[in-house]
């Protein structure tokens, strides 16, 4: 019960390090070496050309909303520059309904907006999964390969000794 309190205060990612700690020190005393690679999985999700063909097809998809948008934007500020201009001339009946008029054109376009926010979300989030899925089978050949006992994604420091990022970069890229 204590220790699982004591895990529960310390970061994530001091409780990962430990128990790949205890995992390589058992698989040591087991073989007597072990042996760890590394991915950065970030690199893995920007540079390669699944990465870049993904960004191009979402540029593609996504550049007649973006288009929309800017242009409800821009009609936005030009009615508030125009109303601002004009209401001190305005009567306030005129005033108080050009107003609400302005106020339902900023909450259209803020939920244009967050739709398209949220849609884009969704299809990068779509095509980082296709492309990790494709980069853990990847990185699981090349971890039975080059028999390694752990391929960690998570760390402050590593040597690059044992990154195999360029690795599954060239094979993600074939």
């Amino acid at each position: 019960m204590m220790l699982k309190k004591s895990l529960a205060s310390l970061p994530r990612s001091l409780v990962l390090a430990l128990l790949c700690a205890g995992a390589m020190a058992q698989a040591s005393a087991q073989t007597g070496t072990s042996r760890i690679g590394f991915v950065y999985t970030e690199r893995l999700m920007t540079e390669s050309k699944l990465a870049k063909a993904a960004d191009a097809k979402l540029q593609s998809e996504f550049s007649k909303r973006q288009k929309q948008l800017d242009d409800a934007v821009q009609k936005y500020k030009q009615s508030r520059e125009k109303f601002d201009d004009e209401a001190p001339k305005l009567s306030d009946v005129d005033r108080t309904k050009r107003t609400r008029e302005l106020l339902d054109m900023e909450k259209d376009v803020q939920r244009m907006q967050r739709e398209y926010n949220e849609d884009l979300f969704q299809r990068k989030n779509e095509e980082r999964a296709a492309i990790a899925q494709k980069a853990y089978k990847l990185i699981e050949q090349v971890a039975e390969q080059d028999h390694l006992d752990v391929v960690l994604q998570e760390a402050i420091w590593t040597s690059p000794r044992i990154d195999i990022t360029d690795r599954i970069l060239k094979l993600l890229d074939k």
